[in-house]
């Protein structure tokens, strides 16, 4: 696992990080004293970072085995090493080569979780493709990527396992994926490029829910945004949001920072790049494996990261607070799936959306809003179905 494992001090630092984490997760807090997963096994299969420690340790203080592995680019060795030291178990180190990731992947499955809980259904698929779904109940997905090859599979009656979507709870996309990547993203590139983005020019390809945020926060630091997309109804929308729309290639020669929001591979190709002006800088928000075709990178581009999620790998993620909902979500779904997986057909399910609003209604009572309650008049009329 971790060489330095015994060093006090990566430890030392690891918990402080993750205690830090923790007092901005009120939602989370809130779950933890009600969650039972007594007995049962939780492999986690997250960034390895201090917000998602403390969906760990929630879940342990809940009564899980947990078992957390991760890809070297998303690992902090501090946090692995802290967890490990609270008695949770870790397959992952940040010096670790591609055949090693794999390899903890597959240690994990070994030792038969009854849920998982996914980061770009990498452990879900593989588990499909060597054969270890013995005793797996089910997963939860957390992100759109992960999500479209699990659809893909359930179409063609390949998937054996229930899956919870857990991206697609509002409390997760409409915060997640717009304000937690679009943020975090935008704020990577600048500290890492020491770019001015007031008069910028920056081109956002995909106007899904992270596309918008990018948008939105390049805006407000003064860019001009360019969206491109494949989708006539996204582009409409980024049209009347006040964005120019203009087709990738035509957009690529003027650029000073290009970002790929799709989560699609191919999505910037070398054609793109080498229609790129020296200087300019690309990066991946959220992200799939290739979405820039990073083998034959023109002289004076710049791929942030190696093409990967430019948040996770080179930055410290989402924002806390926002994390927070999307892993209270995670905490939840692994609980339903635990109580209900055994019943649920292997599909990609909703999450129930009782406890979509749950994770809601708790956000708002942490911040101090209140809520209307509908009126009997409303209620009469609502029921009328007028």
């Amino acid at each position: 696992m971790l060489a330095d494992i015994r060093d006090a001090s990566l430890r030392g630092r690891g918990l402080e990080r993750i205690a830090w984490a923790r007092r901005s997760m009120p939602v989370l807090n809130a779950i933890a004293g009600e969650l039972d997963l007594t007995g049962r096994k939780v492999g986690l299969v997250l960034v390895l970072e201090p917000k998602t420690a403390n969906l760990a340790l929630t879940l342990r203080d809940a009564g899980a085995d947990v078992i957390v592995t991760c890809p070297a680019s998303g690992t902090s060795d501090d946090v692995a090493a802290a967890l490990v030291s609270e008695g949770v178990a870790v397959l992952a180190r940040s010096d670790a080569s591609p055949a090693q990731d794999r390899d903890f992947a597959l240690r994990m499955l070994g030792q038969r979780p009854d849920v998982l809980a996914d980061d770009g259904s990498r452990v879900v698929r593989l588990a499909h493709a060597v054969g270890l779904l013995d005793g797996l109940i089910g997963a939860a997905e957390e992100t759109t990527s992960g999500l479209r090859p699990l659809r893909v599979m359930a179409e063609r009656g390949e998937l054996r396992i229930p899956v919870l979507a857990v991206n697609d709870a509002r409390s997760k996309y409409l915060f997640d994926n717009v304000h937690g990547t679009g943020q975090s993203c935008v704020m990577a590139a600048v500290d890492l490029t020491g770019l001015r983005l007031a008069g910028a020019v920056c081109v956002v390809a995909g106007y899904g829910h992270v596309g918008q945020g990018v948008a939105r926060y390049a805006g407000a630091l003064g860019a001009r945004v360019v969206v491109t997309e494949v989708e006539p109804f996204a582009a409409l929308r980024a049209h009347h949001e006040g964005f120019e729309v203009r087709p990738l290639l035509d957009a690529c020669p003027g650029a000073d920072l290009v970002f790929s929001a799709t989560g699609v591979a191919h999505t910037i190709t070398r054609e793109h790049l080498r229609a790129m002006r020296a200087g300019a800088v690309v990066a991946v928000a959220g992200g799939v494996p290739d979405e820039v075709e990073t083998d034959d990178v023109p002289p004076g581009i710049t791929v942030l990261a190696e093409g990967e999620c430019v948040n996770c790998a080179a930055a410290e993620g989402n924002p806390i607070e926002i994390m927070d909902l999307s892993l209270s979500v995670q905490a939840l779904a692994v609980e339903h799936l635990v109580t209900h997986g055994p019943a649920m057909a292997p599909a990609v399910h909703l999450m129930p959306a009782e406890l979509d609003e749950r994770v809601a209604r708790l956000k708002l009572r942490a911040l101090g809003i209140g809520l209307d309650e509908p009126s009997a008049g409303q209620r009469e009329f609502l029921g009328s179905g007028l």
